[in-house]
């Protein structure tokens, strides 16, 4: 997917590269939700965090935004898999080829957790699933839990 990053995204990066010495693919600025949206390198994302946040935090006083970041992965299913976390998503399923991905949770607290509040997470999985792979997210649903 092509993906295009202006001046400021290529400066947020930059910046998170000497804050953190992580590398990041892809930076989203999402000005609705007042957040900066960052697509870590596979393996980096430890790095990224730093001890206890730390990172994270430096990068939100630098930055004056909330800062989030998710790991990249090969494979759409695990991509979405980290951007939900820490929901645990148990499956994702697309009723047709070109269709929307329906986002599977099992447990209910997990999906508030992947909704987010006012659906920011279900945003930011819309943003970066178009981005990386070209499709939409659908629905987040609950799995009927085994009685």
């Amino acid at each position: 997917m092509e993906r295009n990053i202006g001046f400021k995204e290529r400066r947020y990066i930059e910046e998170l590269r000497i804050l953190t010495k992580s590398t990041a693919l892809d930076c989203v600025i999402d000005d609705r939700f007042d957040r900066v949206i960052y697509v870590i390198r596979q393996g980096d994302m430890g790095l990224a965090i730093g001890k206890k946040g730390d990172n994270i935090k430096r990068l939100q006083n630098v930055l004056g935004k909330r800062i989030e970041m998710v790991e990249y992965a090969e494979t759409p299913e695990e991509f979405i898999t980290n951007i939900f976390k820490p929901a645990e998503v148990v499956g994702t399923e697309r009723s047709t080829e070109n269709g929307p991905v329906n986002v599977f949770v099992r447990l209910r607290s997990d999906l508030g957790i992947a909704i987010g509040k006012s659906g920011c997470n279900i945003e930011k999985a819309r943003i970066l699933s178009r981005r990386f792979f070209g499709f939409d997210i659908g629905e987040v649903l609950l799995v009927k839990e085994d009685a």
